[in-house]
């Protein structure tokens, strides 16, 4: 094929990719077409297919990514500046043997960028402009006994005592759950080897009521380089361009199932954080396994800690007269225990401060231009999801009763590690 029909097609490839973003910020109607119709024929062959691999294929995707890309900056610097002082002939035909390779590499790294921008389209930004879980599935109100227009539900503003409301129920659910889990002789919880079916038996049994997570789920892998994600606080990715779901085998392993299930989420289609977080609770709290309940409640507990404390005007004293979280729960519901934060800093080429920056930065990035306007603050609106799925709730009443009656609200001995 001649470089100027090799440039025709990369420039049709890409004209084809752009209309498809453009359709994608205009038409919800469109994604929500190709993600029920088109999607899962991805997830079905190429997740399927990386998913014989039993190391992470992203990972390697995307440093060799950056690889290529620093490589690609470097020898366009180089061309420059050789240009500059004419000192070799750089990009063309008959040039140097230093300017074939240039022109070379860059027609490489074109073909190489046009298919990133192509994957990424398909598996990611068409997704991230779909209806909201709300608008295609209600708030999946299992818990709602009077009929409600999901309409005026989504509308809905709730006040502070619905949220206290809330916070104290999961804080409840969450301090049973630590004492019913199944303990070692240490005391430590005591997970079942085989997490990763139950993760996605999970989430096929609650594709009953979200239709979207129904259908093939590849087994999720352990990152290769767990100690560099946690230096970015990441407890689990989903890479859509080998549409794998990776997590991070140095986390406290109480975060794993609900970690595995809020990557599902994204592997499924849904590309924003809240609903992920919703999605991936909603899977854990409606397990067989006290483990995966745990796990769910412990996933969105700071969410709404932290959001209460906040309502409240961060008064102490209003605080503790609420449902405390238990001393146990505290020392669980942590990212990375004290003594493998040591090795991950000893073993770090970068300082963690900077290499979170970085990631926040970039994670901050991706969202905005995918429509997400307050980035990675978005993983905080998983509280309102809740509010709407509990809303008219019985179960958080009675417990909440049966709370008061058991001295719940007596106890104001607690620190205030819940919060952050």
């Amino acid at each position: 094929m001649g470089k100027k029909r090799r440039r025709l097609w990369m420039g049709i490839i890409l004209a084809i990719a752009l209309v498809l973003n453009i359709v994608a910020w205009k038409s919800p109607a469109f994604c929500d077409f190709y993600v029920k119709n088109v999607y899962p024929l991805w997830v079905n062959t190429y997740g399927r297919f990386m998913g014989i691999f039993p190391f992470s294929v992203g990972e390697i995707m995307f440093a060799v990514g950056v690889l290529l890309t620093t490589a690609a900056f470097i020898l366009a610097l180089g061309c420059a500046i050789a240009l500059f002082y004419k000192q070799i002939k750089c990009m063309g035909e008959n040039g140097s043997r230093i300017g074939r390779f240039c022109r070379i590499y860059f027609a490489a790294y074109g073909w190489i960028f046009t298919g990133v921008v192509v994957v990424m389209t398909l598996n990611c930004f068409i997704p991230y402009h779909c209806s909201t879980l709300e608008e295609k599935y209600g708030v999946l109100c299992r818990e709602i006994e009077e009929e409600f227009p999901v309409e005026e539900l989504l509308f809905k503003e709730y006040s502070l005592d619905e949220l206290i409301r809330l916070r104290d129920y999961v804080v409840i659910k969450v301090n049973e759950l630590a004492q019913k889990v199944e303990r070692d002789e240490n005391g430590n919880i005591v997970f079942p080897e085989n997490m990763e079916e139950i993760a996605i038996e999970c989430m096929q049994e609650l594709s009953g009521e979200c239709g979207q997570l129904a259908g093939f789920y590849p087994q999720p892998k352990q990152f290769t380089f767990s100690g560099f994600f946690s230096q970015q606080y990441m407890k689990g990715y989903f890479f859509p361009f080998s549409m794998e779901v990776n997590y991070n085998k140095l986390m406290h392993e109480i975060n794993r199932p609900a970690t595995v299930c809020h990557e599902y989420a994204h592997l499924k289609g849904f590309m924003y954080e809240e609903e992920a977080n919703m999605i991936g609770f909603l899977a854990c709290i409606n397990s067989s396994d006290e483990v995966f309940q745990y796990s769910g409640y412990l996933s969105v507990l700071n969410y709404i800690d932290n959001e209460f404390y906040k309502a409240i005007g961060k008064d102490k004293e209003v605080y503790l007269s609420h449902v405390n979280i238990s001393p146990l729960v505290k020392s669980e519901n942590i990212f990375l225990k004290a003594e493998t934060w040591e090795k991950v800093e000893e073993k770090a080429v970068l300082k963690t401060e900077v290499v979170d920056k970085v990631s926040d930065k970039l994670s901050e990035t991706s969202m905005v231009l995918n429509g997400v306007e307050d980035g990675v603050l978005s993983y905080t609106r998983v509280v309102g999801l809740l509010l709407h799925y509990y809303d008219g709730a019985s179960e958080v009443d009675e417990t909440l009763l049966k709370a008061q009656g058991d001295a719940y609200f007596e106890d104001t001995e607690m620190a205030m590690g819940g919060m952050e």
